[in-house]
């Protein structure tokens, strides 16, 4: 990694290797080193620095989608998080509007 000598303290296999899972052309590169994550991480650099090729690759960072109406569904029908989040899947939007009505009971939010 150059003249810094601090930079494996920077250097995360983890984020490289979810990184690396966004792309086509580098999943199985990155599985690979999913399976040697014991790996010291300049082994790890070099293997990546070495066997992918460069190019831009641009893909937005995975984030948890935030369900606004979860705990609406959650306290309406008093499920946990994963039973909520499966009815959400199967819900109609008119449904959902009837859930919050019902669970509305006035006064300053």
């Amino acid at each position: 990694m150059g003249d810094d000598p601090g930079w494996e303290k920077n250097y995360s296999p983890y984020v490289i290797n979810k990184c690396m899972s966004h792309h086509m052309d580098t999943i199985m590169y990155a599985n690979e080193m999913n399976q040697y994550s014991a790996l010291d991480k300049q082994l790890q650099y070099d293997f990546y620095i070495h066997i992918v090729r460069s190019r831009k690759r641009f893909s937005p960072w995975g984030k948890k989608q935030k369900m606004n109406d979860l705990e609406v569904v959650k306290q309406y029908y008093g499920y946990s998080n994963e039973k909520a989040r499966q009815a959400l899947s199967i819900l109609t939007p008119d449904q959902i509007t009837f859930i919050t009505n019902k669970l509305n009971r006035g006064g300053k939010k």
